[in-house]
């Protein structure tokens, strides 16, 4: 069959990273015995100040028909912070259910982590986000704006069908990944006694489903101490919005930085769109010094959800090996520029296939 994606490049280096994927999917491709039809479309700063438009019905009612969805980045320097990240990712996010953000948090062989004696042993697991509730959703207001007196209240909202279909996902994929076979809910029962004991309750009742994942819990503060200190305890982590928002930023760090990091948010009955973590890096834009790795490790994903494992396990065999030939995972310090990383990745991933 033909897999139609739709490919979103966005702002800043976006472009870039996101060629560099495409390369490598194209690469394996034949050898891989597979078809790509990609679609591009400019969703992005440039088209909002061009014509005010960020995210238009009609575009979203095409994107419902793709089997998945690569992004770049998104982030304009001219256009004020929040308009675009709202207007596009939020709501692809909410508009095609992608209930889920999947972070895989692993530590390459040659990629420095801060982490003092850890290595690609100790890091490895995946957080399981819900992507959809919490803190997100925009409920809340304000009153008398601007003034001594302004009131701001923002709403976490927590459904038991979205907690639930959150938590099953993240079993599954504990049973999955057969590594520790454990699921760690990240919460903070002590003080969020309404959110966070409906996570826990739902958690607990769910775990009997699954008697053969160990279910751990631990406070989201303590889980930031912890994965500093000990990531090998982890397996898979499974928490809300807000607080997967904030660990899975941690978690970056703790395999080397962003230039590796990548994410998809899942819809698994419907379209999933697939991106590096960090940002539009701006001032690095057309000077070919970005690290394209977190974006050709998105397109891996990809493939994974996809059910292409022998395809996506090429490309991952491609990524470790082009790591450990790189000087560094920073922009302009990678000892390689962008375009021969990511033809560094394509050869050791066709390599890989034979």
């Amino acid at each position: 069959m033909t897999y139609r994606i739709a490919v979103i490049p966005g702002d800043g280096t976006g472009p870039e990273v996101v060629a560099e994927g495409l390369k490598v999917l194209k690469a394996i491709a034949g050898p891989a015995n597979l078809k790509f039809d990609f679609i591009p479309y400019d969703l992005g700063g440039e088209r909002y100040l061009k014509t005010g438009e960020i995210l238009p019905a009609s575009v979203l009612d095409e994107l419902r028909q793709f089997k998945a969805i690569y992004l770049g980045a998104i982030g304009h320097p001219d256009v004020k912070p929040g308009i675009l990240e709202k207007g596009i990712l939020l709501k692809i996010r909410f508009e095609l259910d992608q209930y889920i953000n999947l972070r895989p948090v692993v530590l390459y062989p040659g990629v420095e982590t801060p982490l003092k004696d850890k290595g690609p042993e100790d890091i490895d697991f995946v957080v399981v986000r819900e992507n959809t509730e919490g803190l997100y959703v925009g409920a809340g207001g304000n009153l008398k704006h601007g003034t001594p007196d302004e009131v701001a209240v923002q709403e976490s909202i927590n459904t038991r069908k979205g907690v639930d279909r959150c938590l099953k996902f993240a079993f599954e994929l504990a049973r999955k990944r057969n590594k520790k076979k454990k699921l760690t809910l990240v919460a903070k029962t002590n003080v969020l006694t309404y959110a966070s004991d409906l996570w826990e309750r739902a958690f607990l009742a769910m775990a009997k489903q699954y008697p053969d994942i160990t279910p751990d819990y631990a406070h989201v503060d303590a889980t930031c101490m912890w994965m500093v200190k000990n990531p090998e305890w982890f397996d898979v982590l499974v928490t809300d919005n807000l607080f997967g928002d904030i660990i899975t930023d941690l978690g970056a760090m703790v395999q080397g930085g962003m230039g590796v990091a990548a994410g998809g948010n899942i819809n698994p009955e419907g379209v999933s769109m697939f991106e590096p973590i960090g940002g539009s890096a701006p001032k690095y834009t057309g000077l070919n010094k970005v690290n394209p790795i977190a974006a050709i490790a998105a397109a891996q994903m990809m493939l994974e959800y996809l059910g292409e494992t022998r395809a996506a396990q090429s490309i991952e065999a491609g990524i470790k090996k082009t790591a450990t030939m790189m000087q560094s995972m920073g922009a302009g310090r990678m000892g390689y520029t962008t375009t021969e990383v990511g033809d560094l990745v394509a050869k050791h991933a066709l390599e890989a296939l034979k």
